[in-house]
């Protein structure tokens, strides 16, 4: 079973985009007390919100510099696409499919909000993003150069020289 409730470390201080994961973690709640007869209507739901989710975030992404193919968007392409796998399976009669991916979801969730969209919702404040209107108040802190990464530091391309340094530089007990 899913399993996975809201909670303040879900939370990245982006409204729109808390609330966007509120209502995704709530409607995967409801895939997994979901009967058997109703369980293909709430994945239904869960990959229509998902959908409109992870468009709203690419959205984002592409109006703050971040290239077509980064790896926070082929994410989301991989995550649907096989959330929609599912959907057929389901479909054809394979319940089993939509319980398992559920639980994985709920694995997979926490990781990807605390990871890329955490990296997202910092990029977006620095660049003084409004995820409302679209209007980036802060054009000046836009990147020169498209971001082909998550947009965190352990995922771009200058992440790997820093990291470098930073490993270089660090007490050996902070690096062990």
């Amino acid at each position: 079973m899913a399993q996975l409730e809201w909670s303040d470390a879900l939370s990245l201080d982006l409204p729109l985009m808390d609330d966007t994961h509120r209502e995704f973690v709530d409607l995967l709640a409801a895939v997994d007390r979901a009967e058997d007869a109703q369980l293909p209507l709430a994945w239904q739901a869960l990959v229509e919100h998902t959908d409109q989710h992870f468009g709203q975030e690419d959205a984002w992404m592409a109006s703050t510099r971040f290239a077509s193919g980064n790896c926070h968007s082929m994410q989301h392409r991989v995550v649907l696409q096989v959330m929609r796998e599912g959907a057929a399976r389901a479909a054809q009669g394979d319940l089993q499919v939509l319980r398992v991916m559920a639980s994985e979801l709920a694995l997979w969730f926490p990781q990807h909000a605390q990871s890329m969209d955490a990296a997202l919702a910092l990029h977006l404040r620095r660049v003084g993003f409004d995820p409302a209107t679209g209007v980036v108040h802060a054009p000046q802190a836009l990147p020169g150069e498209l971001i082909h990464g998550c947009g965190g530091a352990t995922c771009s391309d200058a992440a790997d020289a820093s990291e470098d340094v930073a490993t270089a530089s660090a007490p050996r007990e902070a690096v062990a």
